[in-house]
């Protein structure tokens, strides 16, 4: 850890990056001596022992995670469309476009088929590149016809041995990490094994493969050891330039791979404002880093055909506006604690308001509703306010968005991992109030310092930029289950750095001085290939990719047209007239629609998260059961759509045929009316 010394009266707040550091031999006249020829040896040594563990520990890790997906799915020994069934919900849809590119004639036919895409939505054309984070399908697929491996390797399994592969990259990121924060590689060694045991609270990559974090998380990993390595002190100049680039490579793969990647990088930018703030991160470091995070956005909106959900981002707003803020504010960081304090009140507000303010001139420019239904989940999430939206409500009622299980601590802290990560963060939280008090009141003077050198509480800035992105993050996956993933990764780095740097045992020396969804096949050879399924969400994607047949609905959400047609699909779930769903239906082109017991039926959550529930309250109905409703609901005039079709009554047959059915699904075609 290097010290942020105290500063004498009338200098800037700013560590100064020229002074060597405190782990350097410093002559009287400050300058550097050598190293002793026996250091570098054992330099030379430590660095390629703690390589070829690094590499071998990643390489184990990709092993393990494969052998455990075939131990449970036995995939080697069940059928292609049994494999591809295996990629639930919208692990299909993405799947499916891999499969696409690779059945094309051409490659450029497959891309064509990308950019024009008429069987993900019926009635509809659109560009698959521009609405989703598929690129890494694209490559893969490429890459596979390219190479002669064909002959020797199905394209299913070139696919997950690529994300298993990714896995080392993952762990290897973690060890790095956390061998340049502690300065020891047995520090990486414990984060890995950490990693590893843990691996049912850090990553689920071995049955959600084709999931767009298990593509992205692996590059974020990168980006933050680049980062930690960035924040050192005393990099030359050609060392910089590089490290600079690795973050931009690393930062746009993350951006590209990730549609969630403008939130993730916003708490990011968060973590870089506040240490800028209060002094504990150098200023050029921190502004290289907003630039590299609002170029590679803009790189991956370009790549996208300009999505204007990228442009519209909080993050790109946020960041522009923490740089405009600064140009106003030229002197933020000097005058004593009351002078720093209030400058510092009014440049977060300035930022603030500059953000919302270049947020909704871009959107009001743009048109741009795309991501509305976060804000409102978020709104709805937080305590803002009842909401009936049908997509905030989709998103509350899901478990995987609700908080985080209390179960998952008990886990954690069966490995030791959480009772480390608790007692590591405490300390050096508290090490960091008492820096960043330090930094902003200016308490330099020279007597002061020479009286209390040997106690100085001290954080380098790798390290307090580790402490405030695992306390952000851990935030988030209090708050939001799915993402706990960015967290507990994260916690093995910051417990196994806390107990392996001898800076921080110093600093404890100094203080003590003083989730299955259900596997389906709609049966190829009895429907014709044009034919167009509506159905739940996360079934239609099972749908596309085993059969190819054209959907109405998918699960990537980040559209509001899906999202309305969605919510209109999923009218066969209300209490609808059988003429109102038919007409809906039809008006997307439907040729069959698949009804689950399991959606219609649903005992899985309470009484006002069931999805009947929320479109029984979107549609102005009381709910079914015992228990409240809002006053101004009202019965419908009409049953439930998917139990009464059953009934075979005339009013629904002369609409809708059932031509499958089983103790899960039932499937209807549709009358073609003239």
């Amino acid at each position: 850890m290097t010290t942020i010394r105290q500063r004498r009266v009338g200098k800037g707040t700013e560590a100064a990056e020229d002074q060597p550091s405190e782990e350097t031999n410093v002559k009287p006249d400050g300058k550097i001596l050598p190293d002793p020829p026996g250091g570098k040896v054992w330099n030379i040594l430590s660095i390629t022992v703690g390589g070829i563990v690094a590499i071998s520990l990643g390489l184990l890790t990709s092993v393990y995670v494969a052998t455990l997906h075939e131990n449970d799915l036995w995939f080697s020994n069940i059928k292609e469309v049994e494999r591809e069934i295996s990629f639930r919900t919208e692990c299909g849809l993405y799947y499916s476009y891999y499969k696409q590119m690779i059945q094309a004639a051409s490659i450029q036919q497959g891309l064509h088929g990308l950019v024009y895409d008429n069987k993900t939505e019926s009635v509809r054309t659109i560009n698959i590149l521009e609405r989703m984070n598929v690129y890494q399908e694209v490559f893969l697929s490429i890459l596979y016809r390219i190479l002669p491996i064909q002959q020797y390797l199905e394209p299913v399994y070139f696919y997950i041995y690529t994300l298993f592969g990714l896995q080392a990259v993952y762990v290897i990121a973690l060890y790095v990490t956390s061998w340049l924060l502690s300065g020891t590689w047995l520090s990486g060694l414990l984060a890995a094994c950490w990693y590893i045991t843990n691996r049912v609270d850090t990553t689920r990559v071995e049955f959600t493969i084709p999931l767009r974090e298990n593509w992205a998380l692996p590059f974020f990993a990168v980006q933050i050891a680049a980062i930690t390595y960035l924040l050192r002190n005393h990099l030359q100049p050609a060392q910089q330039r590089l490290t600079l680039m690795a973050v931009f490579i690393a930062t746009f793969l993350f951006s590209l791979t990730w549609q969630f990647n403008q939130f993730m990088m916003l708490i990011q930018a968060l973590a870089l404002f506040i240490l800028d703030c209060l002094d504990m991160l150098p200023t050029a470091k921190v502004t290289w880093l907003y630039l590299i995070q609002i170029s590679g956005l803009l790189l991956v909106c370009v790549l996208q055909f300009f999505n204007s959900m990228i442009l519209g981002s909080l993050l790109i707003s946020f960041n522009v506006s923490v740089l405009i803020a600064r140009k106003i504010q030229k002197n933020l960081k000097k005058g004593g604690l009351l002078n720093r304090f209030g400058k510092l009140i009014l440049h977060v507000l300035l930022v603030l308001c500059l953000t919302l303010l270049i947020n909704k001139f871009i959107k009001k420019i743009l048109n741009l509703e795309s991501d509305e239904h976060i804000f409102k989940f978020l709104k709805a999430k937080f305590g803002f306010g009842a909401t009936r939206d049908f997509d905030a409500n989709l998103y509350l009622c899901e478990e995987a968005f609700g908080l985080l299980p209390l179960n998952t601590f008990s886990r954690l802290s069966s490995t030791l991992l959480f009772y480390v990560y608790g007692f590591v963060l405490f300390l050096l939280t508290v090490a960091a109030v008492i820096v960043a008090f330090r930094n902003l009141s200016g308490s330099d003077q020279v007597h002061f310092k020479e009286k209390m050198e040997e106690y100085t509480v001290t954080l380098k800035p790798d390290a307090a930029y580790s402490l405030v992105h695992t306390v952000l993050f851990g935030c988030l996956a209090l708050s939001t289950m799915r993402m706990k993933y960015l967290w507990t990764s994260h916690m093995c780095v910051f417990a196994s750095f806390g107990l392996c740097s001898t800076e921080v045992w110093k600093l404890i020396l100094k203080c003590l001085h003083l989730y299955t969804s259900q596997r389906t096949q709609v049966i190829k050879s009895n429907t014709p290939n044009t034919a167009v399924f509506a159905g739940s969400m996360q079934l239609l994607a099972g749908v596309k990719l085993c059969t190819g047949r054209t959907l109405t609905n998918h699960p990537h959400y980040e559209d509001k047209n899906l999202r309305e047609r969605t919510k209109q699909i999923y009218q066969i779930y209300a209490k609808r007239s059988p003429g109102d769903v038919y007409g809906i239906l039809r008006s997307f082109g439907t040729d069959y629609v698949i009804l689950e017991d399991s959606i219609c039926y649903e005992r899985r959550h309470s009484r006002g998260c069931r999805l009947r529930d929320l479109l029984d309250v979107a549609n102005g109905h009381i709910m079914d059961g015992l228990g409240e409703n809002e006053p101004d609901l009202k019965p419908s005039l009409y049953p439930r759509f998917c139990e009464e079709i059953k009934k075979n009554l005339p009013s629904y047959t002369m609409h809708f045929t059932r031509v499958f059915q089983n103790k899960t699904f039932h499937v209807y075609k549709l009358a073609k009316h003239k």
